[in-house]
């Protein structure tokens, strides 16, 4: 690790932090590309509401299997070799995106981007081996914060490909295609091969286990609303993600190289550190899709919202958020150094909790809404730059790829449920109205409900993160006390 950090040294970090922040940007877009353009998926594949929405909730399946799994196949084979596979795939995802115009092959390109997610822990990790420690929390707050950007700018850069008489889909995973390129070519030059890989086995069961585990807990959540919540599939979905959690957690005490160690995953500063992920990945895309439907509302029929259209609504309503979120990135990293990642993250959480209850009770004006969800868009960005902290600080160095994946599983758990929730809220209390031939539209105490939610959200992300999280704590193994104290004394949990 020394004689990675010298070589570091001597290029220079920025080239480094800017590829891996290309990288994690370009798998946020790619999660958020396909949400304004699902009507037009829908008109051009000649496929129901149902079917279409296969296309979001695929990419999300194969996010849930592959970021966890391929987080520890870095950590054992080596982090750059997993990075660049992962890309590769992405962009055979893309293009087949591309070029397709059936429904069942667009949806296999979604999966393997979707596998793509688990370059944000891969990068968190390689900064971890690779950044000299004054710019630690600095640089895994600058790459978190792409997140963030990247989904606001692939909304914009969406509606602006797709605008016209005639628009064309396919531009859109075209565009996807370009960047991932870009990101593969910066990878593959500026990051080096550091770090010492583990080696042995990879737990085939526990991979398999964890993996059914998470895609019926999701598959439940995101098709809830679409099946029924009482249904049986809903219902079978969510009972067998329970067994199987089950199955899971007695397949990792009994292997000897388990995928998950759970001595790691049931670590305090880990555990509590991933709950407040699944409330900061509730609130981020409650933002997102509370503020994206709001705006779009015909307010002079519904005496609510501002009649924007897509572009509209990305460009002047979600952009200043992301924005916001990336310039924040950097504060968010110097707080992690003088105050703590622990007061960092309740900090933010309750900048959040401001900005929700603006726009739960605020939100008849324009400029309220901007600001408000630039409020929400810095409570993100301070939360993103503290978890890798505090996931950092906790465990020992070669377990740093599958504990950051399982914490960004933590947050898309989290986006599922605040995606069920608010469109569920949105769909059972409407209004209809003759202007629009008897057509439904959500009342506006629905969305004022949905933004208390993931205002409660933030709240509880801010009780956990002081009350949970200790001030003072152990790194997981004595063998790894060394790197993660370092990493402690460097991460003050409180001021």
């Amino acid at each position: 690790m020394s004689h990675a950090i010298a070589t570091t040294r001597q290029r220079g970090s920025t080239p480094l932090i800017l590829a891996l922040g290309l990288a994690a940007m370009v798998v946020a877009m790619a999660q958020t590309q396909v949400v304004p353009i699902l009507a037009l998926l829908q008109k051009q594949l000649h496929t129901g509401a149902a079917g279409v929405s296969w296309v979001t909730t695929a990419a999300l399946l194969s996010a849930a299997v592959f970021t966890p799994l391929l987080g520890r196949v870095g950590d054992q084979f080596g982090k750059k070799r997993t990075l660049l596979a992962v890309l590769a795939v992405m962009v055979v995802g893309s293009v087949i995106a591309a070029t397709t115009t059936s429904l069942a092959l667009l949806i296999i390109g979604r999966v393997l981007q979707g596998s793509a997610t688990a370059i944000f822990p891969l990068a968190l990790s390689v900064i971890r081996d690779e950044v000299p420690q004054e710019k630690l929390h600095g640089a895994m707050a600058l790459v978190s914060g792409t997140l963030a950007f990247g989904s606001g700018l692939s909304l914009v850069a969406t509606g602006l490909l797709t605008q016209g008489t005639h628009p064309n889909y396919h531009l859109v995973f075209w565009f996807s295609t370009a960047l991932t390129v870009l990101a593969l070519a910066a990878v593959a030059v500026v990051v080096p091969h550091g770090g010492s890989p583990t080696g042995g086995r990879v737990d085939v069961l526990g991979a398999l286990t964890l993996a059914v585990f998470l895609v019926l807990l999701l598959l439940g959540i995101s098709q809830g609303h679409e099946w029924g919540w009482s249904s049986a599939r809903t219902l079978g979905s969510l009972a067998g993600s329970a067994v199987f959690a089950a199955l899971w957690v007695l397949v990792e005490r009994r292997v000897r190289n388990p995928l998950v160690d759970m001595r790691m995953f049931v670590h305090r500063q880990v555990l509590f550190t991933n709950l407040t992920g699944l409330f900061v990945g509730f609130a981020s895309f409650a933002q997102f899709i509370g503020i994206s439907y709001l705006v779009q509302m015909p307010g002079r029929l519904t005496g609510y919202g501002f009649t924007a259209s897509v572009l509209r609504a990305s460009v002047e309503y979600l952009l200043p958020s992301a924005l916001i979120a990336l310039a924040a990135a950097p504060v968010g990293g110097l707080l992690v150094r003088r105050i703590g990642a622990r007061a960092t993250l309740a900090v933010g959480a309750l900048i959040g909790v401001a900005g929700f209850a603006w726009l739960a009770f605020g939100h008849g004006a324009e400029g309220s809404v901007i600001t408000a969800g630039m409020l929400t868009g810095i409570a993100i960005s301070f939360g993103y730059a503290a978890m890798p902290a505090l996931i950092a600080a906790s465990v020992p160095l070669e377990q740093t790829g599958i504990a950051n994946g399982i914490n960004s599983i933590s947050r898309s758990v989290g986006s599922s449920i605040a995606s069920a929730v608010v469109t569920s809220l949105l769909a059972s209390k409407t209004v209809s109205y003759a202007a629009l031939g008897g057509a439904a539209l959500p009342a506006e105490s629905q969305f004022t409900l949905s933004f208390v939610i993931a205002a409660v959200a933030l709240l509880l992300a801010a009780v956990v993160a002081m009350v949970g999280l200790s001030k003072h704590h152990r790194p997981l193994t004595v063998a790894a006390a060394a790197p993660a104290e370092a990493q402690a004394e460097a991460v003050p949990s409180n001021s």
